[in-house]
């Protein structure tokens, strides 16, 4: 396509998309839960058109050499559809936050106040590899009274645009509104640039990526962005720490899903315990696959651990790869990963009270953890259904973006007459 093409069909995007979105301020609850519903039966029964899109997207990444985390992100399998499906459900069950009253009062001159939760209008989300996001991000924009611009990565073309073509079909049957979810239909690079320019019809923009992402988006856009970032997670084994439950808590936050956001990525073990600790981990997580990258300290005590390279510390790995380091105490934990973390989630496995609220306080990650592991950042396990992803930002909205993120806030003002003096 041209740009001149590629620039029409966001413009005529995102017209329908605002145009959709007047009409969905005020849609009510019944009609969108409704459409949810729809959505998670439409999808199972859609599997196999599903599974013939997705498996286009999977043989191309093969071709392309995508390592095998990338492929697990790119792949869809039954439980994953259903699973999405099970999304659509838990999002219709959840309270709509549209005019939700945040809080009220009456001033002396008797006018009555509310604060109310909103729709934020029109929001764009530009994500990668990860096709189940298509489902995530347009239900919990529909939801939200919020017309969505759906922007997938070129790996996963086929699957999105199939996904996206099956839950808009059922939302249009029971009355959502022509243009509340839209889909760019093109793998064409420009379109993101066209998207962000868009600050008369889109209200928000999502990325979700890596830092190379949310720096070009930064240098372009001209929409407000909340990133859904990367995260280079981090675990603290502290020297009071059940070992053997720590040992089990890394295992699973680096090898049960690795090319997640919220995996582990980098292990931080106190020096005292590095000798006990550190060899029955490591076994543990060579069982798993895990290839381990460490310092000085960690090479000692393991020999078959690699030496790790200032890259390391800052990697996002996707991968069953684990960078490894002894530290002399909980300060020195907590100063390592601010300077190499990304404030997504981290983690102190300790029995110590005082170290653990020290941790608390002084990581300023989205989420912060007290003897659990990471891979619990996820609207659904925090309750919130489906998220659009993990925000590491301050403003608007931090941590796993659900419901709540997606709507502002106004006031609702009621008099008799008043005027001001």
């Amino acid at each position: 396509m041209t740009d001149n093409s590629v620039q029409t069909q966001v413009e005529t995007k995102a017209q329908n998309a605002k145009t959709a979105s007047l009409k969905l301020r005020t849609l009510s609850s019944e009609v969108k839960d409704n459409a949810l519903n729809a959505m998670a039966v439409a999808l199972v029964e859609n599997a196999q058109r599903i599974f013939d899109a997705n498996e286009k997207d999977v043989a191309a990444g093969k071709e392309k050499g995508l390592s095998d985390a990338m492929l697990d992100r790119l792949r869809l399998t039954l439980g994953r559809i259903e699973d999405m499906a099970e999304g659509c459900r838990q999002v219709a069950a959840l309270p709509d936050p549209v005019n939700q009253v945040v809080s009220g009062w009456t001033r002396p001159n008797g006018l009555k106040l509310e604060q109310v939760r909103t729709p934020l209008g029109v929001v764009g989300i530009i994500y990668e590899s990860r096709p189940n996001v298509t489902v995530d991000a347009a239900i919990l924009c529909l939801k939200s009274g919020n017309a969505a611009i759906l922007r997938g990565g070129s790996e996963a073309f086929h699957s999105n645009k199939v996904l996206w073509e099956i839950i808009t079909e059922a939302a249009v049957e029971v009355g959502v509104p022509a243009g509340a979810i839209e889909f760019i239909e093109t793998t064409d690079r420009s379109a993101t640039t066209f998207l962000a320019q868009m600050e008369n019809k889109v209200d928000l923009l999502v990325p979700r990526g890596g830092e190379e992402l949310k720096k070009s988006l930064s240098a372009i856009a001209k929409v407000p962005l909340i990133f859904a970032a990367g995260g280079v997670c981090h675990i603290f084994v502290d020297d009071s720490a059940d070992l053997q439950n720590a040992a089990d808590i890394v295992v699973n936050a680096k090898a049960q899903r690795p090319s997640t956001c919220n995996a582990l990525e980098t292990l931080l073990i106190h020096e005292n315990v590095a000798a006990d600790f550190l060899p029955v981990a490591a076994a543990q997580l060579s069982a798993a696959g895990v290839d381990l990258r460490g310092d000085e300290l960690s090479q000692k005590i393991v020999s078959n651990i690699i030496p790790a390279s200032e890259e390391d510390w800052h990697a996002e790995y996707h991968d069953l790869i684990l960078a490894v380091k002894v530290v002399e105490d909980v300060d020195a934990a907590i100063a390592h990963i601010e300077k190499y973390g990304t404030h997504h989630s981290d983690s102190i496995l300790t029995k110590d009270y005082a170290n653990a609220e020290k941790f608390c306080g002084e990581v300023d990650s989205a989420a912060v953890y007290v003897n659990a592991s990471t891979r619990f950042t996820d609207g659904y396990e925090f309750g919130l259904g489906a998220e659009i992803g993990i925000s590491t930002q301050k403003l608007h909205a931090r941590g796993p973006l659900g419901l709540e993120a997606l709507t502002s806030l106004k006031y609702v003002v009621r008099g008799q007459g008043q005027l001001r003096e």
